[in-house]
């Protein structure tokens, strides 16, 4: 273990990224409590989190994943940055409520226009009518809110699904399964209503996000949850935090006891979904891709990383896995990206009989 030196580098602070994301090794947990320990998975892309998880766990079953949706005790829906995350039950009743303010927001900066005229109160109730009534689409939603309203039914369905917490219920999001997304209240499919805050966002989420994240600054907490009121909630905690500088001078805290490896531990080859969040989840996200390739975290590319970085990127193209390498890979490198590749390849529902391909390295 690293000693509380003032400066941690690069390298090191990838280690403890990956350490605490399940990448540096894969963990035999359990995926309710791999989910609930990396503070939910991305979940934009459907089949996402079976490939977040795959990476993370030995062994690992995407049945129990089912059942853990079908049981209720994950769901998925619109939480931090207003995007589609993968929570525990538990997860979401606690941090849905503290998130309206800034999903509201953020609709807004998208349909300010469109919805200019529209009470977004007055909105949420005539939407939770509808939801009480079955577990309808958001285009269901938004055409029979737009009869009563003079705005675009695409912009009140996807407001009806900010001002009223909902979930998307399954199947959407089964393994190897393609459903479109139907939405039913949170509170109803949960069987208990989600927590009001008391007041500004509470000190347990900036722990929860240092254990699965730190070290990392403010900056970074405020990238993964795009919430207001971070400063009193990091200053209620600081006394308990263990300081650092990364090598631009920023602070950095972290939990005392929390995982940060030594920066020389091999980090083997990890295959990501698209916006995973061991990505996505800081401000300065240099720990684990190069700044030439920082906008390809937002384009939906799906990453390979390689000594701990991201070295390539991967699809699946007409039943093969292809991986396209963003810089030269050794023999070496080639054949630890082919061998993981061709794992997960045989994990794939849509991938035949393991076919994999990767191109030639870029120099």
């Amino acid at each position: 273990m690293l000693s509380a030196v003032t400066t941690l580098d690069t390298r090191a602070l990838n280690r403890a990224t990956l350490a605490r994301q399940h990448l540096l090794e894969r963990a035999p947990v359990s995926p309710l409590d791999a989910i609930t320990q990396v503070g939910g998975l991305q979940a934009q892309e459907p089949q996402a989190p079976f490939v977040g998880l795959w990476s993370r766990l030995d062994p690992f079953d995407p049945a129990a994943v089912d059942a853990l949706l079908t049981g209720r005790q994950v769901v998925r829906l619109h939480l931090m940055r207003r995007t589609v995350h993968l929570v525990t039950a538990a997860d979401a009743l606690a941090w849905r409520a503290r998130h309206d303010a800034m999903l509201r927001q953020r609709l807004l900066g998208v349909y300010r226009k469109e919805l200019s005229d529209v009470d977004l109160d007055e909105l949420a109730a005539d939407a939770a009518t509808l939801f009480a009534d079955g577990e309808p689409s958001m285009p269901d939603v938004g055409r029979a809110l737009a009869q009563r309203r003079a705005a675009p039914g695409r912009a009140l369905g996807e407001a009806a699904m900010t001002v009223v917490p909902v979930v998307q219920v399954p199947p959407r999001g089964l393994f190897g399964t393609t459903a479109g997304a139907r939405y039913a209240p949170l509170g109803t499919w949960l069987g208990s209503e989600p927590h009001r805050p008391s007041g500004t966002v509470d000190a347990e989420l900036v722990r929860r996000y240092l254990a699965a994240f730190g070290p990392a600054a403010s900056a970074d907490l405020r990238a993964w949850c795009g919430l207001a009121g971070l400063p009193a909630a990091v200053a209620a905690v600081r006394d308990e935090l263990v300081s650092f500088r990364d090598e631009r001078g920023r602070e950095l805290l972290d939990l005392p006891d929390a995982p940060r490896p030594d920066p020389d531990t091999p980090a083997p080859v990890r295959f990501l979904p698209a916006f995973d969040n061991a990505v996505l989840g800081y401000d300065d996200r240099s720990r684990i891709v190069d700044d030439a390739h920082r906008l390809l975290s937002v384009a939906g590319k799906r990453f390979v990383l390689l000594d701990g970085r991201v070295a390539a990127t991967w699809t699946v193209v007409d039943g093969v896995l292809a991986v396209d390498p963003l810089r030269r890979f050794t023999r070496a490198d080639r054949s630890a990206v082919g061998e993981e590749a061709r794992a997960l390849a045989r994990f794939l529902p849509d991938v035949e009989r393991g076919r994999v391909r990767v191109a030639s390295s870029r120099t």
